[in-house]
């Protein structure tokens, strides 16, 4: 199971209210972004969510048990912003890091990180230290390292925010390929209006802080999309959709 349930989730920091009574509910093997302004509480959500911190209160489940839980029998996985990397493993070393710690806990059907690495076009890169690597090449190896546990669950805190547009389109069409035909239930953290349709079945829209979901919004595009998916008219509506959700209904 891969279903995450979010109900009336709190979180607090001391006087700090960052996230309102908030709920969700993302269907297994479905990939949904959240999307809103900056310091709306997106990645504490997905701290929460990955098991990496408690809600002050409200319910969590990953799975149909709690994230924590999901987190130590490595049934969640997450990319986080920077790709944070070991210097002194190599390539492969890293790939393999998660599957590294508590083996007991990995899956029967966890991928050989090699594989993927030569899947991300890192197969000539394996014995590479990461400063030797470019960022997008650094971010590659750290999705490779989150997918290789083959975990039902994947949260990625914004994976490539830190990139150029032309390595961030790369990413994008990177991410679309590996994740579609996985059946992981993917949650994705981004500031991208395009980036969030071209990848996502939905896209939640959240308010400034304290966060809250404003907007759900479907995106009925067929998949696998195609590299030049954000030409469609039907793409472009779903953007003003976003943009509008955003902008609390004005133009």
């Amino acid at each position: 199971m891969s279903r995450i349930v979010v109900r009336d989730l709190t979180k607090v920091y001391g006087d700090l209210e960052v996230l309102s009574p908030l709920s969700i509910d993302i269907t297994e093997g479905s990939f949904v972004s959240i999307i809103g302004p900056s310091g709306c509480g997106k990645t504490t959500l997905m701290r929460i969510v990955a098991g990496l911190e408690p809600a002050t209160s409200g319910v969590v489940e990953v799975g149909g048990g709690a994230p924590a839980e999901a987190r130590r029998q490595k049934r969640v996985a997450m990319v986080p912003q920077a790709p944070g990397l070991l210097p002194w493993r190599t390539v492969e070393a890293n790939a393999r890091l998660l599957l590294d710690v508590h083996r007991a806990a990995n899956p029967t059907d966890a991928a050989d990180p090699v594989d993927l690495l030569r899947e991300v076009g890192l197969g000539d890169f394996l014995d590479a230290y990461p400063h030797e690597l470019s960022g997008g090449m650094q971010q590659r190896v750290a999705l490779v390292r989150a997918l290789a546990l083959h975990a039902p669950v994947v949260v990625m805190d914004e994976p490539v925010a830190a990139h150029d547009e032309i390595t961030r389109a790369e990413m994008r069409l990177l991410l679309a390929r590996l994740v579609e035909g996985r059946g992981a239930t993917v949650l994705f953290i981004t500031h991208s209006i395009p980036e969030a349709v071209a990848l996502s079945d939905r896209v939640l829209v959240s308010s400034s802080r304290p966060g809250r979901i404003v907007a759900d919004i479907d995106v009925d595009l067929p998949r696998p999309r195609p590299a030049d998916v954000e030409d469609d008219p039907a793409f472009i509506a779903l953007c003003g959709q976003v943009r509008h959700a955003l902008h609390g209904g004005r133009s």
